[in-house]
């Protein structure tokens, strides 16, 4: 299975919208993602994708799981949106390090062994999530924290949008502490799979930001803030946004959808996963799988 987190010590340079555009990506070559975001901020994930009716409402979710207080069975959690499995982000996020912290200090009450961001890992693998699914994506917020330290230690691997500019090029300076740091806590290894440059202008300092980066970059997205705002609006990714929205096809954004296809292709590549159905990158006309 493909697993990877989306993320960025930046916020705001479309960590977000990366992730769901690549999840339809996987999608659309017939592999099963699922994806869980973390991020307890209201535009995320879930509501991109017009999944997140009932955060308010007292119903099971991913944290009542990880607190080992589940109200129901995992996949009773699972909206599909595009051909993507999601699991909805839930207002108890907001308080995830709080209830984490607490059911530490009653496991460790009663003797017993409490990883605090070892918790999604453990929900997953006993949802039977590696044998169900392809892919997995994991969406935590910017901040470090248990939601960040969670979706590393479930996912092991990054990807990293990038703004290239100097508050981005500070980002990944800084992503190279982050992951050390990260490895040690966690005990695990954590690599990048790509970076990936959004909103480029091709000026010369931002050519020098991009010949900079050590990470593997797949494709160099530019200014899409017309394209990725209209996601948001509709609640869909941009994908459906162009094929469903918009009265015209224009070739600049055509081309964004083939280069998440790419990228797409170029994580799966990465650890080996074959797509049994993998479109021309671009290709509206592609039918996303049933999966």
């Amino acid at each position: 299975m493909l697993a990877y987190s989306t993320y960025s010590e930046a916020g705001g340079v479309g960590k977000t919208s990366t992730a769901a555009n690549l999840a339809v990506a996987h999608a659309r070559a017939g592999l099963k993602p699922l994806v869980v975001p973390l991020d307890p901020q209201d535009g995320n994930l879930s509501r991109l994708f017009g999944v997140d009716d009932e955060r308010t409402e007292p119903v099971d979710n991913l944290v009542r799981h990880m607190i080992r207080r589940p109200k129901g069975d995992f996949e009773d959690l699972v909206r599909t949106a595009e051909g993507v499995d999601i699991v909805p982000e839930h207002n108890m996020l907001s308080d995830l390090a709080e209830y984490l912290r607490r059911e530490k200090e009653q496991a460790e009450a009663m003797g017993e062994a409490f990883g605090m961001h070892a918790q999604l890992l453990r929900v997953l693998r006993d949802a039977g999530v590696p044998e169900k699914y392809d892919v997995l994506i994991c969406d935590p917020p910017a901040t470090e924290g248990p939601h960040l330290y969670n979706a590393i230690h479930a996912t092991r691997s990054l990807a990293i949008p990038v703004e290239p500019t100097a508050k981005g090029r500070a980002a990944v300076e800084g992503l190279e502490a982050l992951v050390g740091g990260l490895e040690d806590q966690l005990d695990v290894e954590v690599g990048v799979l790509a970076a990936v440059p959004i909103g480029f202008k091709n000026t010369k300092d931002q050519r020098q930001i991009l010949d900079e980066i050590e990470y593997p970059v797949p494709e160099i997205i530019g200014e899409r803030a017309s394209l990725m705002e209209g996601c948001w609006m509709e609640q869909c990714s941009a994908f459906e946004y162009v094929r469903e929205f918009r009265d015209r096809q224009r070739e600049y954004e055509v081309e964004t959808l083939a280069q998440f296809d790419r990228i797409a292709r170029h994580l799966e590549q990465d650890v080996g996963l074959e797509a049994p159905n993998p479109p021309e990158p671009g290709d509206l006309t592609h039918e996303v799988l049933s999966v």
